[in-house]
């Protein structure tokens, strides 16, 4: 009221948006409320109308979202914390914006009760942020194949390959790659494939960071998007003048190391990455859509070479379809292959915690960007699930939602047998849940706030502190997790004696040898099932 000086905003029982796209559209949805001036007799009693003015309806706002699909991901998110993005590669529709745990919006309707707020405000899983567009994220190796792209720009062969031999030395520090065996002679598709660290390790180090971080802009990291919504957070793209301005610190070497395969400062929020999906798949300068009242604007081409673009997308394919580190992500629809990247993103030092097990908050994020059909893109997305413990837990969700695009009865055969499982539907365990801690501790709650606007800044200054966090550990050396695959292991005789654990290298080592092509080492982008296989 104070800002908008409407008295309707302070009639008793008038209900506004206080958050999200409601807040956001508050006015247009408002409408003018009716009036009638009447006149009195001094006991009140009514002599004459004098003038009566008709409500005016506020107008509606429709929005791309597809209910059932955003009901089906945020019920598929299942017990993990983490969110699901699916956006049309042709439009930019935003179709789903998921973001697991929520909450009853209505429970703010007539005023949050103690019990429930403080059973939100005390869950380490943070289900008041909307992780969609406030959580940030380092992308870990789903930004492998756009890194896969400024390497191509820079005039790399992607024939060209690197031994693995299960890490590197860069100055003092050994970066391992997250197959500690070592993937053998790798070149730019298999690295893709089956996400080689070493490959990227030494090829970012031969073309430096700015190409990377100029390509990783232009595929919609550390952009802000035009969307009609309260806050987005953008990330960071980090490059050798960011880290000045911010530290005052000289960008190293290591820097970029950590940063080729997602770590270190650089850090996405779920839609970012979804875009980044969009535009790979597609070649063109995607940008999301929330509303159907706006104009869907024809893309224009981004400068990728067509050649390169079908080469990443390629290799994209061979990670569920081929021989990659996302075989299970494979979709039980024939005739209809996903494409995608697995990520891992450190959320802590390896001194705290192996990223696997231990306490909830230590172990890792999972990743996992991906578009569909392969051949023909029509939809693009990114599921984030926070301390997964690695990449397995994302990518099966990112086939079932797909799944559910091309055959609904399908996808929810397969979302009905895991809430079995789980105890319930997502709204059936939040009321377990709230049954639960209110027996636990009902009278011992203190109230919320008395505005709901209180609540609401503070989660959003909470979100802007664990948005800071991530780069805590960017000093350090980043040794990746691993991503246990049967099929991304190479056969024992492509590691030669002694490879997992290389006697020390001088500070300045050089890089692994890069030679020309070899045919053991080519790729195999056959988009079939099971059409490649390890050299």
């Amino acid at each position: 009221y104070e800002a908008d000086r409407n008295p309707l905003l302070i009639t008793p029982g008038y209900k506004i948006g206080k958050d999200g796209v409601e807040k956001q559209f508050e006015k247009t949805l408002r409408g003018i409320p009716g009036a009638r001036r009447v006149e009195v007799t001094a006991s009140g009693r009514v002599v004459r109308d004098l003038e009566t003015r008709d409500d005016i309806q506020g107008n509606p706002v429709r929005l791309t979202i597809d209910g059932p699909l955003q009901d089906y991901a945020a019920r598929r998110i299942g017990l993990e914390s983490g969110s699901v993005v699916v956006m049309d590669c042709r439009t930019g529709d935003l179709l789903c914006m998921a973001s697991m745990p929520s909450f009853d919006p209505n429970s703010f309707s007539d005023g949050i009760g103690s019990v429930e707020y403080a059973m939100l405000r005390d869950d380490e899983r943070v289900p008041l942020r909307n992780k969609v567009l406030k959580g940030l994220y380092p992308p870990g190796s789903t930004v492998k194949p756009m890194v896969s792209m400024a390497l191509l720009e820079k005039g790399v062969d992607p024939n060209e390959t690197v031994f693995c031999g299960g890490g590197l030395q860069v100055g003092n520090r050994r970066f391992g790659c997250w197959n500690r065996r070592g993937h053998g002679q790798v070149n730019m598709a298999k690295a893709i494939y089956q996400s080689c660290d070493v490959y990227f390790y030494a090829m970012a180090q031969r073309v430096g960071m700015d190409p990377i971080a100029a390509m990783a802009r232009r595929c919609g990291m550390g952009q802000e998007f035009p969307l009609p919504v309260v806050s987005q957070f953008y990330g960071t793209v980090p490059d050798p003048a960011w880290k000045m301005n911010k530290f005052g610190r000289e960008w190293a070497t290591f820097d970029t190391v950590n940063a080729t395969i997602g770590q270190g400062y650089m850090l996405a929020s779920p839609l970012q990455l979804a875009v980044m999906s969009a535009r790979l798949a597609t070649g063109r300068h995607v940008m999301p859509r929330l509303t159907l009242d706006t104009k869907p604007k024809g893309f224009d081409t981004i400068d990728f070479p067509a050649d390169q673009v079908e080469y990443v997308r390629r290799a994209m394919s061979d990670v569920v379809n081929g021989p990659g580190t996302a075989g299970r992500a494979r979709l039980p629809i024939p005739d209809v292959l996903i494409a995608g990247k697995t990520g891992t993103a450190q959320v802590v030092s390896l001194s705290i915690s192996n990223g696997k097990t231990g306490p909830w908050k230590y172990r890792d994020h999972g990743l996992f960007i991906f578009f569909a059909p392969y051949d023909n893109p029509i939809y693009a997305g990114a599921v984030v699930i926070e301390h997964g413990g690695g990449s397995g837990a994302a990518y099966p969700i990112a086939r079932d939602v797909t799944t559910f695009l091309f055959d609904p009865a399908k996808g929810m055969d397969a979302l009905l047998a895991l809430e079995k499982q789980w105890g319930g539907t997502a709204q059936e365990r939040l009321a377990a849940r709230y049954a639960a801690y209110a027996a636990e501790r009902g009278a011992n709650v203190p109230r919320p706030p008395q505005r709901d606007r209180e609540i609401f800044e503070q989660v959003e200054a909470e979100a802007r502190l664990a948005s800071t966090r991530p780069q805590s550990i960017a000093n350090d050396a980043v040794t990746p997790r691993p991503e246990a695959n049967p099929s991304a292991i190479p056969p024992p005789e492509l590691v030669p004696p002694g490879a997992v654990n290389p006697a020390p290298a001088a500070p300045a080592a050089p890089a692994p040898v890069a030679t020309p092509s070899i045919p053991s080492a080519a790729p195999a982008p056959s988009p079939a099932p099971h059409g490649a296989v390890v050299p």
